[in-house]
């Protein structure tokens, strides 16, 4: 039988495996292609760098978020059940992360202390996504007529301790769904239009 075609894809799965074993600051691109069965230069004739190589597996993990979030963003109906339902997807996603696979959250923590553009991205990412949950509130008249774009980021920095990874130690004390319940239904007064 002959090998596996060596893919950027592949590659990405077998990274996530070695850095869940050795942590983002063991891990060596040499660990990853002894993994696949592969020399170090196969691995990095499809990603330039160890940096590029981490960046494009934390792209990978967030493009989950993403996609899974933009159903929220997206769907049809009121504002407010989407809104809610689009941000508790956020913490819950985010606390599995921390919780369920603790190596790739400290890889993305070591890449937000390195103020890394898969990051602001990522925040880009969000901030549109909650844009268009507000404009569909705002056109269907159930919330006030605001500017989209900066309400959506006051909405992200409001609800920063359940999605920003520096607060990732409160997300499973005792007390926090009732925080996070609290700060949805005040961003939700504000947004009201009646």
């Amino acid at each position: 039988m002959p090998p596996e075609t060596l893919t950027p894809a592949r590659i990405l799965e077998t990274t996530e495996d070695v850095l869940r074993r050795y942590g983002p600051a063991k891990a060596t691109v040499v660990d990853v292609a002894r993994a696949l069965g592969v020399s170090h230069g196969s691995v990095y004739r499809h990603f330039g760098s160890k940096a590029a190589l981490r960046e494009a597996v934390t792209q990978r993990w967030l493009d989950q978020s993403h996609t899974a979030l933009s159903a929220f963003a997206d769907a049809e109906g009121p504002a407010e059940p989407r809104l809610r339902e689009w941000l508790a997807g956020l913490f819950a996603a985010k606390r599995h992360k921390a919780g369920d696979d603790p190596e790739l959250f400290a890889t993305y923590m070591v890449l937000v202390g390195e103020n890394s553009s898969v990051v602001d991205r990522h925040i880009e990412t969000m901030i549109e996504q909650l844009a268009r949950i507000v404009s569909g509130g705002v056109r269907d008249g159930d919330f006030l007529a605001v500017d989209p774009a900066p309400t959506a980021r006051a909405i992200w920095d409001a609800t920063n301790r359940f999605h920003d990874p520096a607060y990732a130690a409160e997300w499973f004390r005792p007390g926090i769904d009732a925080a996070f319940e609290a700060v949805c239904d005040l961003v939700l007064r504000g947004l009201r239009s009646a």
